[in-house]
């Protein structure tokens, strides 16, 4: 059975709705048989500057915005999850075409939760050729391979965009997004027993078949 999830490494939604459904998995009778498939999507595609999650939210959301992150931070702190309030944001793509690249050696589980790890717990940028080359390499990436992409900006961008199109095809207006067993879709960071329950659900549709 084949799960599909698509996110964006700078969604609060994502950090903590991954998190949910790994451990609904991890908890699954035959989570053996259950291949997970990470897919891309960008919240913000066309930014080009980088700022603090502060200033992007309060743009947003006027003087309100300033506090919006911090209960995202308790909701995340309630899950066991470290969450630094003083992240920046900026554009996603290159961390995008650096999954796919981790995508051919079978890594892009790890960088992904690497990636948000150093975001949401470090507070680290994902938005220089130098930061995105720290992380990858200690995820496993060769450091040589992962300048090459990040210097080729064409490269693994046609995944990238492939990933958004059938997104986009789906219905998928954001993230994170969940397609379970090509048939059950489940959209935001949905409690842990809400993906049992999917999870649960697929399967035993799939045996009655």
């Amino acid at each position: 059975m084949r799960v599909d999830i698509w996110s964006d490494l700078v969604c609060p939604w994502c950090y903590i709705g991954t998190t949910r459904f790994d451990r609904a998995l991890a908890g699954f009778a035959h989570r053996d048989e259950v291949e997970v498939v990470h897919r891309s999507f960008e919240l913000e595609p066309k930014r080009d500057t980088t700022e603090s999650v502060t200033a992007m939210l309060v743009a947003k959301f006027g003087p309100r915005g300033a506090d919006m992150d911090g209960q995202v931070a308790e909701l995340a702190r309630s899950e066991g999850l470290d969450y630094r309030t003083d992240r920046e944001v900026g554009s996603t793509l290159d961390a995008h075409r650096l999954l796919h690249l981790a995508a051919r050696h079978g890594l892009r589980g790890r960088l992904q939760k690497r990636m948000f790890e150093a975001h949401f717990a470090e507070a680290a940028s994902l938005f220089t050729a130098d930061a995105l080359t720290t992380i990858a390499d200690g995820a496993g990436l060769d450091q040589a391979e992962t300048r090459r992409v990040l210097a080729d900006p064409t490269a693994h961008l046609d995944q990238v965009r492939a990933d958004e199109a059938e997104a986009s095809r789906l219905g998928a207006t954001g993230v994170p997004f969940f397609v379970v067993d090509g048939r059950y879709g489940v959209s935001g960071a949905q409690p842990q027993e809400t993906f049992t329950r999917v999870l649960d659900t697929a399967w035993t549709d799939r045996r009655e078949s």
